[in-house]
């Protein structure tokens, strides 16, 4: 079980409803199948697909949104490259600045180390440690 947050089960649902009338993956991969995310032609989704998907949303965003500046006499707002496993590491982040057990943030993650999640994945942000020190600081008497 992979635990999610209610609009992600809800978007599996809106997915599966649709595989119910388009039809069902039927590739199997190292003895997996049933796979969610497939192409048109209803094999598996390789993760070349996604990041090209996402650099073809970010360059129309761009593009769109440097057309709309220029009209509005202003500095675009513009979208960095970036990968779905940005969104990855990202989410990780997110998640260890929310929950201080470290096991739990591995099964999450699926890492058989917590030496993985914790070198590779989990950044700190200088937002964070201002959060945590003023917390600390509000916990801290002196007398």
């Amino acid at each position: 079980m992979i635990p999610r947050i209610s609009e992600v089960y809800e978007a599996f649902l809106e997915e599966y409803q649709l595989q119910q009338i388009t039809g069902f993956c039927t590739q199997e991969i190292d003895g997996y199948s049933g796979f969610v995310f497939t192409s048109s032609g209803g094999t598996v989704t390789i993760p070349s697909e996604v990041n090209r998907a996402i650099h073809n949303i970010t360059a129309e965003y761009n593009e769109e949104e440097t057309a709309r500046a220029k009209k509005e006499k202003r500095e675009p707002l513009l979208l960095p490259d970036f990968s779905a496993h940005h969104l990855r590491h990202t989410f990780c982040t997110r998640l260890c600045e929310n929950e201080t057990n470290l096991k739990v943030i591995q099964t999450v993650m699926g890492h058989k180390d917590i030496q993985t999640t914790m070198d590779i994945y989990a950044d700190c942000t200088e937002e964070k440690k201002q959060e945590v020190i003023k917390k600390m600081e509000d916990k801290i008497f002196v007398i």
